[in-house]
């Protein structure tokens, strides 16, 4: 599933205005998929806020994307 959230409140003009959120059921196992892999782009540390795993990054592009289980974890509420 993909997701949209607004984009940071700095983001700077020409900037993309959202963010792409990956919904994934196992944020940690997907991040080890990726750092396998060449070219996916860069990760920062996976964040714990309730239920909610999340991890932001930026793509080859440079663009802010996220994986997330945000929508496994609201759907089991």
């Amino acid at each position: 599933m993909l997701l949209l959230h607004p984009a940071a409140k700095g983001q700077k003009p020409g900037q993309v205005p959202v963010k792409r959120v990956f919904d994934v059921q196992d944020v940690a196992a997907v991040l080890a998929g990726f750092a396998a892999r060449r070219g996916v782009g860069a990760f920062g540390p996976v964040h714990q806020v309730g239920g909610c795993q999340f991890a932001n990054g930026k793509d080859p592009a440079g663009k802010l994307i996220s994986v997330s289980r945000r929508g496994f974890t609201a759907s089991r509420a």
